[in-house]
């Protein structure tokens, strides 16, 4: 019997950058993190839309556990003031083990450099399918990358 019902699970990472800079990467520059983090995202692509905009359909191709995968979503929201930006998975090998798959993400100011937050909402097919822990693990290895790349040579 098929299993219904939303979850979420969510990580928080402390950086260095500012959250303009880093939410300024993903919301209109998130293209460059295959050059930022090459190990795990392998290429990021527009398909419909301009980048940071609502509506746009972006797919990204990315390692997830050792495996090659695919995901296209569409930007649903953008609200920059308070640096958030949220996607939904609408193609892609996540929808073969969830019926719906949502990220957000929300870049808040915190002392010298800000916090990113990682939310990861999804509604899982089956009863059995493991919650997408590695994919929240990847985003903040991946978020630590970014920090790294937004603040080298920079004191």
């Amino acid at each position: 019997m098929a299993y219904s019902q939303l979850q979420k699970v969510e990580a928080s990472v402390h950086i260095k950058a500012s959250a303009e800079h880093f939410y300024d990467v993903f919301c209109n520059r998130p293209h460059h993190i295959a050059n930022i983090s090459p190990e795990t995202i392998k290429s990021v692509k527009i398909h419909e839309g301009e980048w940071g905009t609502e509506g746009s359909i972006i797919s990204w191709n990315y390692i997830n556990d050792g495996n090659i995968c695919v995901a296209k979503e569409v930007v649903e929201s953008i609200d920059r003031e308070k640096n958030e930006v949220h996607f939904k998975v609408i193609e892609g090998d996540l929808l073969g083990h969830y019926k719906s798959f949502k990220t957000i993400l929300q870049v808040t100011p915190k002392g010298k450099g800000s916090v990113v937050k990682w939310a990861l909402e999804y509604e899982k097919k089956e009863n059995h399918t493991p919650d997408p822990h590695a994919l929240l693990q990847m985003a903040t290895e991946m978020s630590q990358k970014i920090d790294s790349y937004l603040t080298q040579g920079k004191n």
